[in-house]
């Protein structure tokens, strides 16, 4: 792959779908906590508490279930990559001279021997890294969730 259609592919990463999983997933998240504070408010209207010759549930005595919301999320991706292209040309030799004599010629001798090499490198790294932080803080249940519940615990009393 070439220089330039690695940095096209990097370039297209799915960086809004990854934003729009990232809203999702808190969405999904918060919605979850809700469900838990109210299942837990249920569960404590159902408990009651002895006092004298009356009971209470916990609601009742000024308990409260506590509701979370996340305040801030953030995404971060980190990506960085290196491509390297190397060539190695080499030619090495050596030379060997000899002589010989004889009573009526000379003879001489060479010899040459040669090497070459070529070599053509390529070296690729990528590295990649994300995090994801998100904020959660406690509130007070809403004041109308507080206001029913006392509505329906009055009649419930009415009831008795």
């Amino acid at each position: 792959m070439k220089t330039p259609e690695i940095v096209q592919t990097l370039m297209n990463a799915p960086l809004p779908l990854m934003l729009e999983k990232l809203g999702a997933s808190i969405a999904n998240a918060q919605t979850a906590l809700d469900a838990n504070s109210i299942k837990l408010a249920n569960e404590m209207s159902n408990v009651e508490v002895a006092i004298g010759d009356d009971t209470y549930n916990l609601i009742s005595l000024g308990f409260a279930p506590t509701f979370y919301v996340f305040t801030e999320a953030s995404f971060e991706v980190k990506m960085e990559f290196s491509i390297a292209e190397s060539e190695d040309v080499g030619v090495s030799g050596s030379l060997n001279y000899g002589k010989g004599k004889s009573d009526e010629t000379s003879t001489q001798m060479f010899g040459v021997s040669v090497s070459a090499h070529y070599a053509r490198k390529f070296s690729m790294s990528a590295e990649g890294s994300s995090s994801i932080a998100a904020k959660i803080v406690s509130l007070p249940a809403p004041e109308t969730f507080y206001e029913i519940l006392k509505s329906t615990l009055n009649k419930t009393e009415d009831d008795k």
